[in-house]
């Protein structure tokens, strides 16, 4: 009977028992659960933009992916900003070099540019390239020579007092016509002459000058009733007298513009030194004196230094 009573007493301790070690695991769940809470509220805190914070695994992820899109909206902002202010300077450099007002449509600058060529035709300096020796010229130097047709005559366009140009000795069907179609945006609408005769045929022999680097006598002025021509040749082997040779061949004058009287040679760590430019680089010059009678001016513009001359002012 003793024994009974001792085991109802032990089975009525294990309950306890039991019951005393729940309790600090509720205890430790509430702690949890507290703990838990205080999370999501620092997490819902910075969420306070009026963002909607996800839910479950990608708060984490998606923080960062906020903070990288925040980053790239500012680059892209910058960017744009950049990009206005650039087209704003541009805009006004063009309206400062060219004086007109900036109102007037493209359609009106358009109509005015062939207006001003149109009109060199009939009153204007005339200039004749010379593009029959291209057919020795490599596929390198025939992309050369088209961009610098194309620069040549984007600056005529933009010359207040442009030149008549014409491109003798060209055939339509030769690869450095196909290379100007394919380099240089609408070629075949360029306002020009176009032949496949040579100048020697196309104009009085008394009327025209052979530009060379290697003639004995220095361009003095530009003359209205003189044809110059212009060397459409790239050559990287450097064949000399080149030009200078068809023209004697011909019994034409020639003439070189008046580096030495107006340069002077300048060291430089490769001792380089050459008169020999691109028939762009020789077109800014004729046009730029053209407009100015300053050679000085002209030769600035035209010979880079690269070339290793300088003007004689600027000699320290």
């Amino acid at each position: 009977m003793d024994w009974e009573l001792e085991g109802s007493a032990r089975k009525a301790e294990v309950p306890v028992l039991q019951e005393q070690q729940v309790i600090p695991e509720d205890t430790g769940e509430d702690g949890l659960s507290e703990s838990f809470q205080l999370l999501q509220i620092d997490v819902e805190s910075e969420h306070q933009e009026g963002e909607t914070p996800p839910t479950g695994s990608a708060l984490w992820c998606s923080k960062n992916v906020q903070r990288k899109q925040r980053h790239w909206e500012k680059i892209v902002a910058a960017k744009k900003s950049k990009r206005k202010q650039e087209k704003e300077r541009r805009k006004a450099n063009r309206v400062e070099n060219s004086g007109i007002c900036p109102q007037h449509s493209k359609r009106f600058l358009r109509s005015l540019t062939k207006e001003k060529l149109l009109e060199a035709k009939h009153s204007g300096p005339r200039l004749c390239i010379d593009l029959s020796m291209t057919h020795h010229m490599s596929q390198k130097e025939l992309s050369r020579l088209a961009g610098q047709i194309r620069r040549l005559y984007g600056s005529n366009k933009k010359a207040d007092r442009p030149f008549w140009i014409c491109l003798a000795g060209f055939t339509t069907d030769s690869p450095l016509y196909e290379e100007c179609l394919r380099m240089n945006d609408g070629f075949s609408s360029y306002l020009l002459d176009v032949t496949e005769e040579d100048c020697f045929s196309l104009f009085p022999l008394e009327t025209l000058v052979y530009l060379t680097p290697d003639s004995e006598h220095a361009l003095e002025d530009v003359d209205l009733n003189k044809v110059y021509i212009l060397g459409g040749l790239v050559d990287e082997s450097i064949q000399k007298k080149v030009t200078f040779q068809k023209a004697r061949e011909h019994s034409v004058k020639t003439a070189r513009l008046p580096i030495q009287e107006y340069m002077v040679r300048r060291k430089n760590g490769k001792n380089y030194h050459s008169q020999i430019l691109a028939i762009n680089q020789v077109f800014d010059i004729l046009s730029t004196y053209f407009e100015t009678q300053n050679w000085p001016e002209a030769l600035k513009k035209g010979v880079s230094s690269r070339k290793g001359y300088v003007l004689q002012n600027s000699v320290e």
